[in-house]
């Protein structure tokens, strides 16, 4: 198997195909010298043999020099026909195979000055041979065929190199494509788990700071929030492993590793807004939820956008703002959807001077708008009515048609 491998190896190399091809040429060459002949034609003498063997042998470097193989070529057959009177050969089969190459190495240049050279050394030598019409057409074809077989061959290279050019260059763009998706893949994910890791761990905070508080004061309160804590990290816990579950590609399936197969629920939507607000709720805010213009169905994906911005803004609100109430709206339009969450905190300069980033919308604040984007629609945040609070406006568009218009 190794050797037979070597032997392709070695007739791969463009210089052992030319070698085979030049004994190819030589054993065509030898059979006028080596048939019987009649008693009247010229003799098949050794040195006839040994200059028509020179005159095969630049065919070992017309890949290299075409141009220097087709003049040795026509000096061995100059000298052959003025020197010696030997066999004769049906076709000239080196100096063809010469202007082959020459016509599919060569550039412009060179081949028109070779093509005209070739024409005036085919008339000298069809005048010193038999000086008939006959000979000479067809000579002209046959170097002719040779020098347009040449071309079509450069054509056909040139075609299969810008194919296979290409081909590479779609599995380029497509592995690009591929890394690019894989990069949204892993921003899109990025964003889900910081939405439902930062407004779980928000609730769960206020939850918790109240808790002792609630136990001296008010038992059942006390209770009550951590049932609040322990319902929303059960809430985020599924949310994630949903998330991740997609995620899990290699190994076996689940039940056959013997363990739990992650969740595949849809993605929390509109219709989740209300057991959202209502955790919102038990954190001691006041939140009031309203929709307004004729409510519809909307795509999974934009009511999954919809409900992270809601909880994105409830989160923040939690988090920086001091409000003690908070209002949701949704607004149904023709094309649009307009979602809105208003609070009655300290509003935007305070939470600037003390929340790093702020000043530039934080990482929740620029998730939203990248999320509104992702829609063709547009966020704005910015101090609520009256200058007081702070408010979070998002404009989504519902129909496909006006995506990205």
């Amino acid at each position: 198997m190794i050797r037979a491998r070597g032997e392709r190896i070695r007739w791969a190399d463009p210089r052992w195909r030319d070698l085979g091809l030049t004994l190819l040429v030589q054993v065509a060459t030898t059979i006028p010298f080596v048939v019987p002949r009649d008693p009247h034609d010229s003799p098949a003498t050794w040195p006839a043999y040994l200059l028509t063997t020179l005159g095969n042998l630049p065919l070992v470097w017309r890949r290299r020099a075409p141009v220097a193989a087709i003049f040795g070529m026509v000096a061995a057959g100059t000298l052959y026909t003025l020197a010696l009177d030997g066999p004769g050969q049906p076709l000239p089969y080196a100096p063809l195979i010469g202007v082959y190459t020459m016509a599919l190495l060569c550039p412009a240049r060179v081949r028109i000055t070779m093509g005209v050279t070739l024409t005036v050394l085919i008339l000298v030598s069809v005048a010193l041979n038999t000086g008939t019409a006959r000979e000479l057409l067809f000579a002209l074809f046959v170097f002719a065929a040779a020098y347009a077989l040449g071309r079509l061959q450069y054509t056909r290279q040139a075609y299969t190199e810008a194919v296979e050019a290409r081909a590479a260059e779609l599995e380029r763009a497509n592995r690009i494509e591929a890394e690019q998706a894989a990069a949204r893949e892993r921003a899109r994910i990025a964003r889900e788990m910081h939405d439902v890791l930062s407004h779980a761990v928000s609730i769960m905070i206020v939850q918790a700071e109240a808790g002792p508080v609630a136990v001296r004061r008010a038992p059942e309160r006390a209770e009550a929030a951590f049932d609040a804590i322990a319902e929303t990290g059960r809430d985020a816990m599924a949310q994630l492993r949903t998330m991740l579950g997609v995620l899990r590609t290699d190994g076996p399936p689940a039940h056959e590793a013997g363990r739990e197969a992650a969740p595949r629920s849809p993605q929390p939507g509109i219709g989740e807004l209300p057991a959202l607000l209502e955790r919102v709720r038990g954190s001691g805010l006041e939140v009031s939820y309203e929709r307004t213009g004729v409510v519809r169905a909307l795509p999974a994906a934009l009511e999954a956008t919809v409900h992270r911005v809601v909880q994105e803004a409830l989160t923040n609100v939690l988090k920086h703002a001091g409000a003690s109430a908070v209002s949701v709206r949704l607004e149904y339009g023709p094309r649009t959807l307009t979602v809105t969450v208003t609070d009655d905190g300290r509003g935007l300069a305070p939470v600037r001077a003390s929340v790093p980033g702020a000043a530039s919308g934080g990482h929740g604040l620029i998730g939203i708008r990248e999320r509104a984007a992702a829609h063709g629609g547009t966020a704005e945040c910015g101090p609520g009515p009256a200058g007081l609070g702070f408010s979070v406006r998002v404009v989504l568009v519902t129909s496909p048609l006006e995506v990205g218009s």
